[in-house]
């Protein structure tokens, strides 16, 4: 250590110089700037050490120095005695030694109220301690400063052990006062803790009060649409056996406008057994009562299927249904019917909002996945509705709503019906130009050893 100036040197002999050195290391800390709890802290450091130096070495003394080199500046304060030493002083510093004579708390206690501490301790060769702390930043001191912080400290009384004590004291008090407001605060966040506490508590019960009301109102619907699609499946059965009676003319013939109401009649009924068709389908899936009938099958002689069966619907002959040839992929393990059930729910809704162009059907494989897509040259769907459409009854305006109708459940349910297959559905779109609706689902489905497969005729492969 190369301390620029020393303040001060005292002995340490007596008790009444353990009182001293507290006395002037606050008297120092306060010449030189130093907060009221830093005095406070740099005089209960000094003291403590001073104490140690006459319960253990009789003798020894406190110098009292000012880095003025250091950045920032510090007051070095070094204890030195010529004493027993310390044998055990990993054990002292640790904070676990407890002395016969104390708590053995002395070097610690002062290790944390200082910004710097080192100790030297060898048995039989004494105890030399430095002690550091930074000056404030507003308190730098100059060669003039110092010289009239000696003078000052000369002017001091040597021996002031009853003032020492007062001022002990009032420090206590002080401290006191500053813990009790520290535990009222400490108590006050408690009580406010408490209080949030038992707000959450409420706010679960009550969640978990909604949830249940959520669940019981699912479970009331799923119940309601299960029982009003089948109550409205005979009589659309019987209303679509009739108009067909009609049509074919099986009770008479009818005239023209006759048998173009009859029609009428036949397509809203039509219409509306699919939407029973899909609030059932619904019902099912949310009930988790939807059975899954996995096989293998020909991706191939599952477009040929669709393709029969959605010709037909081609209304327009300026839009062309068009099935390209799978690629990378001949066949798959997984329910087909509800493939084929989500396949032509796309297909369909392309062609009755498509007036002109093609719509195209494709099967691309993707490692064990494969992505059944649908693109049309159609209408197309704006950003913001894309999400709507995927919504139960959620439907889009456009200019075709006049003509073509739908029910609002296709899309959902496909959805729906794409995670039962471990799947997803995905969606393209711009507005104008069309849009590409796709399933993508795994080429064998995951949990074929648990189930019980029909009897294979094609094993599921991917080409090369």
């Amino acid at each position: 250590m190369n301390p620029v100036s020393r303040i001060l040197i005292l002995a340490i002999e007596t008790e009444t110089d353990v009182v001293a050195a507290r006395q002037r290391a606050r008297r120092i800390a306060e010449l030189c700037g130093f907060s009221a709890q830093d005095q406070t802290k740099i005089a209960t450091a000094v003291s403590e050490l001073a104490r140690n130096i006459y319960n253990y070495a009789r003798r020894g003394k406190v110098e009292f120095f000012l880095d003025a080199e250091a950045l920032p500046q510090s007051l070095v304060v070094r204890l030195d005695d010529n004493g027993p030493g310390i044998a055990n002083l990993d054990l002292v510093l640790s904070g676990r030694y407890q002395s016969a004579t104390g708590m053995g708390l002395g070097l610690v206690g002062a290790r944390r109220l200082m910004d710097g501490f080192s100790i030297e301790a060898q048995p039989g060769h004494g105890t030399h301690v430095v002690l550091r702390k930074q000056l404030p930043p507003a308190a730098l001191l100059d060669a003039r400063r110092i010289a009239d912080i000696g003078a000052a400290l000369a002017g001091t009384p040597a021996e002031l052990p009853l003032a020492e004590v007062q001022q002990q004291n009032r420090e206590l008090l002080a401290t006191l006062a500053e813990l009790k407001l520290r535990q009222d605060e400490l108590m006050q966040i408690t009580r406010e803790l408490e209080d949030t506490n038992r707000g959450v508590v409420a706010l679960y019960a009550e969640l978990d009060e909604k949830a249940e009301t959520l669940r019981r109102a699912d479970e009331a619907k799923t119940r309601f649409l299960s029982n009003m699609s089948h109550e409205f499946r005979t009589p659309l059965s019987s209303i679509r056996a009739l108009a067909k009676l009609l049509i074919e003319h099986v009770d008479g013939d009818l005239n023209e406008e006759q048998e173009k109401q009859v029609r009428f009649i036949l397509k809203g009924a039509e219409s509306l057994g699919e939407l029973v068709n899909d609030l059932l389908d619904l019902a099912k899936i949310e009930a988790g009562k939807v059975d899954l009938r996995l096989a293998p099958f020909s991706v191939e002689e599952l477009f040929s299927a669709l393709r029969g069966m959605m010709r037909p619907l081609l209304v327009s002959e300026g839009v062309r249904l068009v099935f390209e040839t799978p690629q990378g992929v001949t066949s798959m393990y997984t329910d087909e019917a509800k493939l084929s059930q989500i396949l032509r729910n796309f297909i369909s809704n392309a062609l009755k909002f498509t007036e002109a162009g093609e719509v195209v059907v494709s099967a691309v494989a993707d490692g064990g996945m494969v992505r059944f897509a649908v693109r049309d040259t159609g209408l197309g769907i704006a950003p913001e509705h894309q999400e709507l459409i995927f919504e139960e009854f959620g439907q889009v305006e456009n200019r075709l709503q006049g003509r073509v109708k739908g029910t609002g459940l296709g899309l959902p349910l496909c959805r729906r019906l794409a995670g039962l297959l471990k799947g997803r559905v995905e969606l393209e779109s711009t507005l104008g130009q069309g849009s590409t609706f796709a399933v993508v689902l795994p080429v064998v489905y995951p949990d074929k050893e648990a189930a019980q497969p029909a009897a294979p005729h094609h094993e599921p492969t991917i080409s090369p």
